[in-house]
């Protein structure tokens, strides 16, 4: 049989549905009128609980789960939780004030949240220190996927993995799978982790034969071609499966209405508190340096590869490859307020006048000059799935690193890798992370910031 040990999830989700429907019940008591703690609305109450967090998958947390996403699913839970109350009060309870349902609806889930995120990081907590909570695994091939997943085994033992061996199938190839079954009964593995790219057809049944027969958990690293590396998506037919290979969360209308109305609002913010006082300053020192308009306009290419024209403060002389060269460090072309609007990103606050009239996203890809959109295109593979969806002021790439000047090949090849992971892994909770890194960005000073 299967090895339990170390996995407590069967006692912990128990535990967490227990204490979540005691504290969104209790406080119905303590935040609320006490007509409304009653039978009917407490049974109402916790049956839409439970169905929301199944169909929610509230409950699905799991070692490698992020922060992030949990805070999504609470949030998830607690919109639905809010109209089931809302809708109940209005229909029953008029008298109940939107204040104290208001004040319930926080502080539940304030509580459920601190519950939940403190169980979440003393079991990472737990399986640092005492070692305990963990899985048993391996790994069967090699390549660069295996190296780079026996690193993150090694080097986060917070997650609770314990690799106990790599069977890299160098030598002799199916003598050293039989010892992988042999190690992982004897052994009381968990979890087996295969190179896809080092098995053949054959060897991947077997495999998962091995796996399902044994009550062992098999899960496949990406072949070379990262195929597996999408979002792999099944549609039917009729009764014909069909492999999409790659989803676009944007592609939905609520979230692409969901992201254009956070878009408005949030550029209007902007526009509104900052532009509207920055831009004459900026301007008077623009002007008082060097001749020209204070603002720059160039072609871009955008969502669809459709043109449009990308604004921004003036930050170099009037100069006649502005829209052929990049800027490089120690430029001659910047001026002095050009260098100091560059470093803060300031020059880049008009292109929310783009975001307003639908040109442009506060968050996505950034566009490129339409020279170095047709360049790129030719030598970086996957480089036009980027104008799938709109470009941002701000995007996951820049924020990780690879913003400004393109030195290198590699700067480009890992520009377009994390922007294809954001519109395949897009949510307003990713937008609003990016949002805040760059702002701490900007306030530390990036190094490719010129």
């Amino acid at each position: 049989m299967k090895n339990k040990a170390g996995r407590y999830s069967i006692y912990i989700r128990p535990i967490l549905i227990f204490l979540d429907l005691l504290i969104v019940n209790l406080l119905v008591l303590l935040c609320m009128r006490s007509a409304m703690s009653n039978f009917g609305y407490h049974t109402i109450l916790s049956v839409f609980w439970l169905v929301i967090s199944y169909y929610s998958g509230y409950y699905e947390v799991y070692r490698f789960t992020k922060g992030i996403e949990i805070f999504g699913k609470l949030l998830k839970q607690f919109f639905f939780i809010s109209l089931i109350t809302f809708a109940y009060v209005g229909y029953k309870y008029k008298y109940v004030t939107t204040d104290e349902v208001g004040y319930y609806i926080f502080c539940s889930f304030s509580l459920v949240g601190l519950v939940k995120f403190s169980i979440f990081i003393l079991l990472k907590k737990y399986r640092l220190l005492y070692g305990g909570n963990y899985r048993n695994v391996i790994i069967i091939g090699h390549g660069k996927s295996v190296d780079e997943l026996k690193d993150f085994f090694t080097n986060n033992p917070d997650y609770g993995y314990n690799l106990c061996y790599i069977f890299d199938l160098k030598e002799n190839k199916k003598t050293e799978l039989i010892n992988s079954n042999q190690y992982v009964i004897e052994n009381r593995i968990d979890e087996i982790y295969a190179s896809i790219n080092t098995l053949s057809n054959k060897e991947i049944n077997d495999l998962i034969f091995f796996a399902d027969n044994n009550l062992k958990t098999v899960k496949f690293l990406p072949d070379n071609k990262n195929t597996f590396l999408r979002n792999l998506a099944v549609e039917y037919y009729d009764y014909i499966p069909i492999i999409s290979l790659r989803t676009i969360p944007l592609d939905k209308e609520v979230n692409k209405r969901l992201k254009r109305f956070f878009d408005v609002l949030f550029s209007l913010s902007i526009i509104i508190f900052i532009l509207s006082w920055l831009t004459p300053i900026i301007a008077l020192l623009i002007k008082m340096e060097s001749k020209g308009p204070v603002f720059f306009k160039q072609k871009r290419n955008g969502l669809n590869y459709e043109e449009f024209y990308c604004y921004k403060f003036r930050s170099m002389y009037l100069n006649p490859i502005a829209d052929l060269e990049q800027v490089q460090k120690n430029d001659p072309r910047i001026t002095r307020i050009g260098k100091l609007i560059r470093k803060t990103s300031i020059d880049e606050l008009p292109q929310f006048f783009n975001v307003l009239i639908g040109d442009m996203s506060v968050v996505g890809p950034r566009p490129h000059m339409v020279s170095h959109t047709e360049m790129y295109a030719k030598s970086v593979d996957k480089f036009m799935v980027r104008h799938f969806i709109k470009p941002g002021i701000t995007g996951l790439a820049q924020t990780n690193g690879f913003r400004g000047e393109v030195e290198t090949e590699k700067d480009i090849i890992n520009r377009v890798k994390y922007d294809i992971f954001y519109l395949e892994n897009w949510s307003l909770l990713l937008d609003i992370k990016i949002i805040f890194a760059t702002v701490i960005n900007a306030i530390k000073g990036e190094k490719k910031a010129y």
